[in-house]
């Protein structure tokens, strides 16, 4: 069998499960705000927490746009699990992408396979908020081990995760922007809560504040200087992955439409209804989201295969096209899904038909705060005077 049927027969069952385990689940995790256990005890079942990793430490060898497809396809049932989905993939690729030199990291890599762990990010920090390039805590040698100590306002998943990724000052000497990559596992830290989870959108990602301390091996420090794990994988794999995933909010978005205005013209045989004309004019919005969006993610996956195993080189037009993709595509989410919303009417205001679109228009809306739009064109407007 061919990679792309072999794709084509996993995304069949992401959909199957999508329609079986993760959108029947999704009001309650919606309306409790709670981690989608079942979603990811279904998707743990299938090895598809380690898709990324290499085939030779357990993984599937999937590639980024591989990924993204399968971001998108959760993406259409419930947009907390597609969410929490592609944001351990990312730590995924920032281990995977710097760190597999390290026998430790090599050792962990293939724990989490076996273990389906689930990884989480604690880049943000109290006093700093989303500069996540800019930390005020740091490192400390403790003998063999480092320790090291975050308020971080944000921890998506955090109870429900197995490790975490904290980014920190290289040491307590270092100036703010000199930062490491830190591998903390559960058992090697406290955490203490700083505050409740009560949000419009993306409630399921149960993204709480914590006091992170941690003690961990000091091989468990990413040997990569931040800046080139930042610049090479969690800026692209974050705007790209997590662009897809918008894209199959919206797509779920369409299909609600669709058949909300086909039931509608199930009712006057041979007369389209008024919302087909409306209908019409959304998909072609889609398409055009699609279209940017798979220019991104394809041009992410061409410049990793264009420097493996070595940083990205400096290039502002590079950067500024991966802002784009995030910033676009968020806001093309929002109009999308309020497009869809005008076409079912009043079924999809209320929350108790089979055409709501209320928790999908409230995870629109939460797209564009992700690293705020207005924060990213503020670096996009600086880098348009020297590209």
């Amino acid at each position: 069998m061919s990679q792309p049927e072999r794709m084509q027969q996993l995304l069949e069952r992401v959909h199957q499960i999508g329609r079986e385990i993760v959108a029947p689940a999704a009001h309650d995790v919606d309306a409790r705000a709670r981690f989608p256990h079942e979603a990811f005890a279904a998707l743990k079942a299938e090895k598809l927490l380690t898709c990324y990793v290499a085939p030779e430490y357990g993984g599937m060898g999937l590639d980024f746009v591989e990924v993204c497809r399968i971001c998108e396809v959760l993406g259409q049932y419930d947009g907390s699990t597609a969410m929490i989905f592609s944001m351990h993939q990312i730590q995924v690729a920032c281990i995977t992408h710097h760190s597999m030199q390290v026998p430790a990291f090599q050792a962990f890599v293939r724990r989490m396979c076996d273990e389906q762990l689930l990884l989480a990010s604690a880049t943000t920090e109290t006093g700093i908020g989303g500069d996540v390039r800019t930390s005020s805590c740091a490192v400390q040698a403790d003998g063999d081990f480092v320790r090291l100590t975050k308020s971080a306002p944000c921890i998506s998943y955090c109870d429900d995760a197995d490790a975490i990724l904290v980014t920190a000052r290289r040491a307590p000497d270092a100036g703010p922007n000199d930062q490491v990559h830190v591998l903390v596992r559960k058992e090697d830290c406290e955490l203490e809560p700083l505050e409740t989870w009560d949000t419009l959108g993306f409630r399921g990602t149960v993204s709480v504040g914590y006091v992170v301390r941690a003690r961990v091996p000091k091989e468990h420090v990413l040997p990569a200087p931040y800046a080139d794990i930042h610049a090479k994988s969690m800026h692209g794999f974050a705007h790209g992955s997590w662009s897809a995933l918008w894209l199959g909010i919206a797509q779920g978005a369409v299909n609600k439409a669709r058949a909300f205005v086909r039931a509608e013209a199930r009712k006057t045989p041979g007369t389209p209804p008024p919302t087909a004309f409306r209908l019409s004019e959304l998909d072609s919005r889609l398409y055009r989201m699609r279209a940017g969006v798979e220019l991104g993610i394809h041009a992410y996956q061409a410049r990793l295969a264009q420097y493996p195993g070595v940083p990205f080189p400096p290039d502002f037009a590079w950067a500024l096209g991966q802002n784009n993709l995030k910033v676009t595509s968020s806001d093309a989410l929002a109009d999308i899904v309020g497009g869809a919303l005008r076409i079912c009417g009043i079924a999809g205001y209320r929350n108790d038909t089979k055409f709501s679109l209320g928790r999908q228009l409230r995870d629109a809306h939460g797209a564009s705060l992700m690293i705020h739009n207005d924060r990213i064109l503020g670096q996009s407007s600086m880098m348009q005077i020297v590209v």
